[in-house]
């Protein structure tokens, strides 16, 4: 098999589970009357469902990952010293992991948020929120591998941020959107209603 296939594939799932979220949090967003958003009490804030979107973190990702680690043979200490590398413990993995983590977590409220303040469009923001992590991921790469020395930096790369940006306007402007509601159905005249007669038309003999 060939080494890039897995990652490409668990790649591919991200994009699959994570272009799934911003529609299915777009259906916590509080009630609206009168066309505006139901506020606390009665309504409810984005933090509502960001708290419930941080269980489920909790629940995948610690029990998710006890578990692998058991399968693949992990140490469950985070303070040992890693044998045959000078100065670097099992620390390391704890302070990344939660760095990362806490970016995910204020990602997931931007996110959330967004959803929840555009009437759960997804078709604005998901595509801003792939667009740009791109770009993002790009320029971080950049700053961190410009850390270890001189850094040529192929022009074709700003030429593909460009078009992501274009990208992101063409899918935002060209998703299918949904039908607009149907006009309630006008009432039905009650037999003998004299609003309704003083309107009738004129017979043909009134007209002649």
């Amino acid at each position: 098999m060939n080494k890039m296939l897995i990652p490409i594939l668990f790649a591919l799932g991200t994009a699959i589970f994570w272009g799934c979220y911003g529609p299915t949090i777009g259906n916590a967003q509080t009630p609206r009357v009168d066309g505006k958003p139901l506020l606390p009490p009665d309504g409810w804030t984005p933090f509502k469902p960001y708290v419930f979107i941080g269980i489920a973190y909790l629940v995948i990702a610690i029990a998710g990952g006890l578990a692998m680690m058991k399968v693949k043979g992990d140490s469950f200490s985070y303070a040992g010293p890693v044998p045959g590398v000078e100065g670097m413990t099992h620390f390391l993995p704890a302070k990344w992991g939660f760095l990362a983590g806490t970016l995910g977590a204020f990602g997931a409220l931007c996110l959330t948020t967004a959803m929840m303040t555009s009437r759960g469009n997804a078709l604005l923001v998901m595509p801003i929120v792939f667009g740009g992590a791109v770009s993002v991921t790009a320029i971080v790469s950049i700053i961190k591998l410009r850390g270890h020395g001189p850094l040529e930096i192929n022009p074709l790369l700003w030429v593909g941020m460009g078009l992501t940006v274009v990208g992101v306007v063409l899918v935002a402007m060209n998703t299918p959107h949904g039908h607009a509601p149907k006009k309630p159905a006008a009432a039905v005249a009650e037999p003998g209603d004299e609003s309704d007669s003083e309107h009738q038309p004129e017979s043909a003999a009134e007209t002649l």
